[in-house]
């Protein structure tokens, strides 16, 4: 009885040890904003990710001055004016998924949390595409993002250069995660 117990306490604690978090190894995210006199996209590949499958938290962090323009004109004006990278240098998303039963293959889910964009944090559901297969997970989402929400200003002289909603698109691809 007594090598039973001391098995069974041996097992949850190999178990309770098994990671059930996953890494961000890849990610892309990009935004466009269309307007009157000029389309705006820049991109990102170097935010990161952890989501951790036991309780579903998802947690996304994204550095301002990566993201890159095709004017460097635009960059600057986009970290100096804008977005303030120097005052804000990280966009956050916190949350956790909340419609995703966690199977495996590929299916929409929603996650629920706070997105942080220039020191101002706003309730947000952002629905997107989990794919799940083993050792690999794939996010894909797009959602908009009002710059007035984040109290992101456009000077008038810009006015209709810069959209008042941009597109944002995030690819993140997932690896299990291990502490070193």
């Amino acid at each position: 009885m007594i090598k039973k117990i001391v098995f069974l306490i041996f097992l949850f604690s190999c178990l309770a040890g098994l990671s059930q978090k996953f890494k961000s190894s890849s990610s892309l995210i990009s935004f466009y904003s269309e307007a009157t006199l000029e389309d705006i996209t820049a991109s990102n590949k170097s935010a990161s990710s952890l989501i951790d499958l036991n309780n579903k938290a998802i947690v996304i962090v994204v550095p301002i001055k990566s993201f890159s323009f095709k004017k460097k004109l635009m960059q600057e004006h986009f970290n100096e004016n804008y977005l303030e990278s120097h005052k804000y240098p990280n966009a956050t998303f916190k949350g956790k998924i909340v419609e995703w039963d966690g199977s495996v293959g590929e299916t929409e889910a929603t996650a629920e949390g706070t997105l942080e964009i220039h020191g101002i944090t706003k309730e947000v559901s952002i629905v997107g595409d989990i794919n799940y297969q083993g050792d690999n997970i794939r996010l894909n989402t797009t959602f908009p993002v009002r710059l007035e929400d984040f109290k992101i200003k456009i000077p008038k002289a810009v006015f209709y250069n810069i959209a008042e909603v941009v597109e944002v698109t995030a690819t993140f691809d997932y690896k299990p995660y291990e502490k070193n």
